[in-house]
């Protein structure tokens, strides 16, 4: 089985070979939310990535062995930074060539939240960008070989590690860029439940092939993610109802491994999960204290699932062929 865990660290063109081809458009014709320009950071991706990244990486390999000496799986480590859609396609383009066009598993796990308001060199709202535009393109470039790799008995999959946070914003359409109001946990909201639409669509768009997709609630886990609010968040961790729902990175990481690898979600997928089972409707009021982590009403609506693919093919300059 070829797994793949973009967590955080990519370029090459678009081809026919893959099903995709480049699109472009003039500046003037362009969508409002188009961004100014496309275009590499930098003429090598080493210049884009932080050395800090690949020891941190590297560290995570090591202690994977160290945790299982018996683990005779090759894992490999392909820097990739998800605010620069240049680096995506060069993470891709690496990854298929070391796997031979192989991969059953994509989790796509790496996020930010409550970023201070910056745009991508893409010209992208960094939280919408990092969280889901950048898997968005991820999944295009991939797609074919997810495809080719499904078998009978297991069928490929793909992870959206989205949030119950998704219930703070829906997608802002005509607005994705939050150009007007910037309000970070909007922006985190919009890009979780644009998660939860990718995973959906997916499913709905390839699962007769033998692809499928789902979205999860990892819980509330006491990590850096949350750097940019750590005055707020620290207090709130005391509050006994916060607590009580405090998870640690591997009960964490449980609802992600069941729907990877849980027989339950064989053949099947398009929904939303958390504590490793499907949840349903969220029924309480939003607050500290809420206990309820069901998903929002605008969760499961085909004609706004279908509008951020549309959109996003060309903010990330890829049409698909029919």
């Amino acid at each position: 089985m070829a797994v793949l865990l973009p967590s955080a660290l990519s370029t090459t063109k678009t081809s026919k070979a893959n099903g995709l081809t480049k699109l472009s458009w003039s500046q003037a014709a362009a969508p409002s939310w188009a961004p100014r320009q496309h275009g590499p950071c930098t003429p090598r991706l080493q210049r884009c990535i932080s050395p800090s990244v690949t020891v941190k990486g590297q560290k995570v390999i090591d202690d994977i062995f160290k945790s299982d000496p018996t683990n005779e799986a090759p894992i490999h480590m392909i820097a990739m930074a998800l605010d620069d859609l240049t680096s995506v396609h060069q993470g891709a383009e690496i990854y298929l060539k070391q796997s031979g066009n192989k991969l059953n598993l994509p989790v796509c796990n790496a996020g930010v939240i409550t970023t201070p308001y910056a745009l991508t060199r893409n010209g992208y709202e960094t939280q919408f960008a990092t969280n889901y535009l950048s898997h968005f393109l991820l999944f295009q470039l991939l797609e074919p070989a997810l495809l080719a790799s499904s078998i009978a008995s297991y069928h490929s999959r793909v992870i959206m590690v989205a949030s119950e946070s998704h219930r703070m914003g829906e997608v802002r359409f005509q607005d994705y860029n939050f150009t007007e109001g910037y309000h970070p946990m909007k922006a985190y909201g919009q890009s979780k439940t644009a998660a939860i639409y990718l995973a959906n669509t997916i499913d709905r768009r390839f699962g007769a092939q033998g692809l499928h997709a789902l979205s999860l609630h990892p819980g509330a886990i006491r990590s850096n993610l949350t750097a940019h609010v750590r005055k707020l968040a620290e207090p709130l961790w005391e509050i006994p109802a916060v607590k009580a729902r405090e998870k640690t990175a591997a009960q964490g990481a449980a609802t992600t491994v069941y729907a990877a690898v849980s027989q339950e979600w064989e053949g099947k997928g398009g929904r939303y999960l958390s504590n490793c089972m499907e949840m349903g409707p969220f029924q309480g009021e939003e607050g500290i204290l809420v206990m309820d982590e069901g998903y929002a009403p605008w969760a499961y609506d085909e004609e706004k699932e279908d509008m951020p693919w549309a959109n996003s093919l060309e903010m990330v300059a890829i049409v698909e062929e029919s």
